[in-house]
């Protein structure tokens, strides 16, 4: 009995001395926890320019951070007493290590927001390994000495939490007290959230975001739920309100269907005489918010301003995607995501049409040219499987042209002015075949290092005072982004360049240019979840009679199979009658309407948005959508249902494809 009395006896005092390590490092972690969220704030507020305060979020931001770390605090908890039976030493460690993670990972993650205003997601496993190295030496982060410090940053926090262990000593009734008040919070946390209101402005709601927790559980959806799906399709032709009626016949296909595309672009144009030349040059970065008509950032783009008076311009334009991935198999083939974009379907890719591959089959020769990486992506699969004559990138360049300026001895490739050049003078002076063109530019990207940076630099400031006529006041604001517009003035001087050269070659006057963005870029802080896809769309041409503007809202996806009817309607091919496009027809309507049923994916893994004529489904809110691509917020129970139901058929047929790889059926 003596010796039962005894371990009795010592349990409480065992029992005081692990919660003295666990809340002598969880309160170092807290305050460590919270010195980031400030020097996160800090460097949001002093490197973007928002239309709120620090003060109008703190709220929000408190919550979330109070909601996180009770939930990993509280499971550490209990992670620690199971261990602390077995070896206390390892228990610790154990803790030191977890808490050491988390507060790197909060860096990390706060470094990235910090240059995006995005938090990071599903996104970060769509990517491959080497495409993931690539960006970060992009950025110019991975050199030996980011290593070493990363080695010294993680020592110094193994030995902070250790010191709270000699230095917090508190009462039994304290300890208790913390730990109940952890798993307090843990549970009321769930309560709290029904009293945050849903947030509108998308940089306000993503600066409230706790990113550790956004990408915890971001994962945990990722690899518990990879996508399931039911043999159940309701196969019926479009929306009476739609401009294509398809006709789904085969429930084993539910993407493939016949439909007549009529031709909307002729009325615009000459007769034309021999098939077009098709010139497509799609600019990185490009967004609608500073270029072109109405761009409510001011414009930087002066030349292809100026192509606007000669050319069918759409102001209300959106990409498919939220970043590159999706503008070669949106453009070209109105293709469905698969999981994370089509393009990563390279292995297997399921049977499917595009410009190149419907265009082959009528003559054309068709050529591609980007200054970058043709693996990055897995774009040059993508463009090797539609049956590319010329597929040109970093590594066909003429040696006499040189990379862009590295960041920390890495560059993306070769400068857009350098693309262009190298590309005018790979294309065939007189060519036998009518020609189809593709041109992809990279220098608007991260890490926005321009070339002749002096020049440009001067460039921007005069495009400010004398061009936009900022005020004082107004162009400090946009001096905080000079690097990111600096790159956009640019790639507008060398499309400039390259229509100049171009219209001094004979098939200039028989050719259509197709200029357009593949995404707007997020460092600028974007108005609203709708603005990240809004770029510039224009058709230029010698052979265009009634140049128009056109608010319409319409998508990448209407691109090829509104050129494809233009080549049928003037008598050039004739169009399949099975076919798998997303999109609808280019809408050449001088008011304001909506007329698209489309998905929206922001980046690769996130398929949270939808847009149903004139209303977007958008992480469960519904929005209605005005010109300039303006959205408010709507209440209308019935919408919302429809579009719900439209969003998850798509999901559905999504994700058949995916395991079946069944898009159009082989002929």
């Amino acid at each position: 009995m003596a010796q039962v009395a005894a371990i009795r006896s010592k349990l409480p005092s065992q029992l005081t001395h692990s919660f003295q390590k666990f809340w002598g490092m969880a309160l170092i972690f807290l305050v460590l926890t919270l010195a980031l969220r400030l020097l996160e704030s800090y460097l949001v507020f002093q490197n973007h320019v928002l239309d709120f305060s620090f003060s109008e979020v703190f709220i929000s931001c408190l919550l979330n951070d109070i909601n996180w770390t009770a939930y990993f605090l509280g499971l550490l908890l209990i992670l620690y007493f199971f261990f602390d039976f077995i070896s206390p030493v390892f228990a610790k460690f154990f803790v030191q290590l977890a808490l050491c993670l988390e507060l790197v990972v909060q860096g990390l993650l706060t470094f990235y927001f910090t240059k995006t205003l995005l938090p990071l997601g599903q996104d970060l496993f769509a990517y491959s390994r080497k495409d993931l190295i690539l960006t970060v030496q992009a950025s110019g982060q991975l050199n030996a000495v980011n290593g070493v410090l990363f080695v010294l940053l993680f020592g110094l926090l193994f030995y902070l939490l250790n010191l709270g262990t000699r230095w917090f000593k508190f009462k039994p009734k304290v300890l208790l007290t913390l730990s109940i008040t952890i798993f307090f919070i843990l549970i009321s946390s769930f309560a709290l959230k029904e009293y945050q209101q849903d947030e509108l402005n998308v940089n306000r709601k993503n600066i409230t975001l706790n990113k550790v927790q956004y990408l915890a559980f971001e994962s945990f959806d990722y690899f518990m739920y990879p996508g399931e799906y039911y043999f159940d399709f309701f196969l019926r032709s479009a929306n009476d309100a739609l401009f294509v009626q398809k006709d789904f016949k085969d429930n084993s296909y539910p993407f493939a269907f016949e439909a007549d595309y009529p031709d909307v672009l002729s009325p615009f144009f000459d007769s034309l005489d021999q098939a077009p030349d098709i010139v497509i040059v799609l600019i990185e970065s490009l967004g609608k918010a500073y270029s072109g008509k109405d761009a409510y950032l001011g414009s930087f783009t002066p030349f292809l301003d100026s192509l606007e008076n000669h050319s069918l311009v759409w102001t209300n334009a959106i990409s498919s995607t939220g970043r590159t991935f999706g503008i070669l198999p949106g453009i070209l083939s109105g293709l469905p995501y698969g999981n994370t974009g089509f393009l990563e379907l390279q292995q297997n890719y399921p049977n499917h049409n595009s410009l190149i591959s419907q265009l082959a089959k009528t003559g054309y020769e068709s050529h591609y040219f980007i200054g970058a990486d043709r693996n990055f992506d897995h774009q040059g699969a993508f463009l090797n499987y539609q049956g590319i004559d010329h597929l040109n990138d970093i590594r066909t360049f003429d040696s006499k042209f040189e990379k862009s300026p590295s960041n920390n001895g890495f560059s993306w490739g070769y400068a857009d002015k350098e693309l262009i050049r190298d590309a005018l003078q790979k294309l065939p002076l007189a060519p036998n075949k009518p020609q189809l063109r593709i041109i992809q530019t990279q220098t608007s990207h991260d890490p926005y290092i321009v070339p002749e940076r002096p020049y440009y630099s001067e460039k921007f400031q005069k495009h400010l005072s004398e061009k936009l006529r900022l005020s004082i006041d107004q162009i400090e604001d946009y001096r905080v982004y000079q690097d990111i517009y600096m790159t956009i003035l640019y790639a507008d001087d060398a499309v400039k360049e390259f229509i100049n050269e171009y219209q001094k070659r004979p098939e200039f006057k028989n050719t259509i240019f197709i200029f357009t963005g593949d995404h707007r870029l997020p460092e600028i802080p974007m108005a609203s979840r709708l603005d990240r896809f809004h770029v510039p769309l224009m058709i230029y041409s010698p052979k265009i009679n009634r140049p128009s503007y056109f608010k319409g809202m319409i998508s990448h996806f209407e691109v090829t199979p509104s050129l494809l009817a233009f080549l049928e309607g003037q008598g050039f091919l004739e169009m399949e009658t099975s076919m798998a496009w997303m999109g609808q027809v280019l809408d050449t309507a001088a008011n304001f309407q909506a007329k698209l049923a489309m998905p929206l994916m922001r980046n690769k893994n996130q398929l949270l948005d939808y847009i149903g004529g004139e209303y977007m489904l958008s992480e469960g809110e519904l929005f209605v959508i005005s010109d300039n691509l303006n959205i408010d917020p709507a209440v209308a129970p019935n919408i919302s249902n429809q579009l719900l139901g439209e969003f998850e058929e798509f999901k559905n047929k999504n994700n058949y494809m995916m395991e079946t790889r069944r898009l159009l059926p082989l002929r």
